[in-house]
């Protein structure tokens, strides 16, 4: 029974690398974009700003030149450097549809490892526990060391309590962690306490930024189901809650709508890209669409001013 863990640990691995390697292989490469298409270091052309761009990319001197704002794109770096934030906290130990929140972060996470360690990039990761406890792994390349990385997320332990996430703590670990400008992706479900937009918003000041937010749909809606008793993962407190009551159902949906919306509001001020997983979805799709979304705006960003500007 000792290995018995570790076996099926390995079994998850194998079949969400033949899932990205079939699904994904050959839709998510080209340019070294990666899963975000990143800005990179090294200067290129400029191009007129087009709404939703980085004010932060703005060229003063061609603006003020042509009296038409300006962004300066940049080329993107051939070998990057990666980092996962893997939220492992018990809240996310939870799912009501194909998967609970936790397989969709280590989905995910198989996803960016896999196709960074194909590429021949560095990465990173810092798995947050909970009680506060972080741990960093090292950014270093291989397949070996990608797989490494994911058995640490699949056999992180289900703990119920032990106090909430500190993701404050685990944006601030990856940015010194990260010293050279790459890829960051955060996965969370966002509901930790404190203010965590800050630190994020200090990793986009030199990274590129994702944040992946997963959503199971009992946390948009309640189902009519009577009296139902709940349990917070995180703190052990229970509650029961009348279901049957259609109030008290729209109460908890209004609540939700403006906590997503909140959400993702700190989410967009920061910076950082937003990209929602949920567990009644396949996050396959979900990933692809987000990235040919991404690629379509900026290939119509690089159209719009055909040569750009000097």
């Amino acid at each position: 029974m000792a290995t018995a863990v570790p076996v099926l640990h390995r079994d998850v691995l194998r079949r969400l690398e033949l899932t990205v390697t079939r699904r994904l292989d050959g839709i998510l490469q080209g340019d070294y974009l990666g899963l975000v298409p990143g800005r990179g270091s090294e200067s290129g052309e400029a191009r007129m700003y087009e709404p939703g761009d980085d004010v932060r990319r703005i060229d003063w001197n061609v603006t003020a030149r042509t009296t038409v704002a300006h962004v300066r794109q940049t080329i993107a770096d051939r070998e990057l450097e990666s980092w996962l934030v893997a939220d492992l906290s018990p809240s996310l130990a939870f799912g009501t549809a194909r998967c609970e929140k936790r397989d969709l972060v280590l989905a995910a996470s198989t996803a960016l490892a896999l196709l960074t360690a194909r590429l021949g990039n560095r990465l990173g990761a810092v798995l947050v526990e909970p009680g506060g406890n972080l741990t960093i792994v090292p950014a270093r390349t291989g397949r070996h060391h990608a797989r490494s990385v994911l058995h640490r997320i699949a056999a992180e332990p289900r703990r119920d309590g032990g106090g909430a996430t500190d993701l404050v703590s685990a944006l601030g670990a990856a940015r010194n962690a990260a010293r050279r400008r790459g890829l960051v992706v955060v996965m969370s479900d966002f509901v930790a306490p404190g203010t965590w937009d800050r630190p994020l918003r200090a990793l986009t000041a030199r990274h590129d930024v994702l944040a992946i937010e997963v959503v199971d749909p009992r946390e948009l809606e309640l189902p009519a189901m009577g009296l139902l008793a709940l349990v917070d993962p995180e703190t052990g407190r229970h509650v029961e809650v009348q279901t049957g009551r259609k109030k008290v159902r729209d109460a908890y949906a209004a609540a939700a709508v403006t906590q997503k919306a909140d959400i993702a509001q700190r989410i967009r001020v920061s910076g950082a890209d937003h990209l929602v997983l949920r567990t009644d979805r396949d996050w396959v799709l979900d990933l692809v669409r987000f990235v040919a979304l991404r690629r379509h705006r900026a290939r119509y960003a690089t159209a719009s001013t055909p040569g750009g500007a000097r």
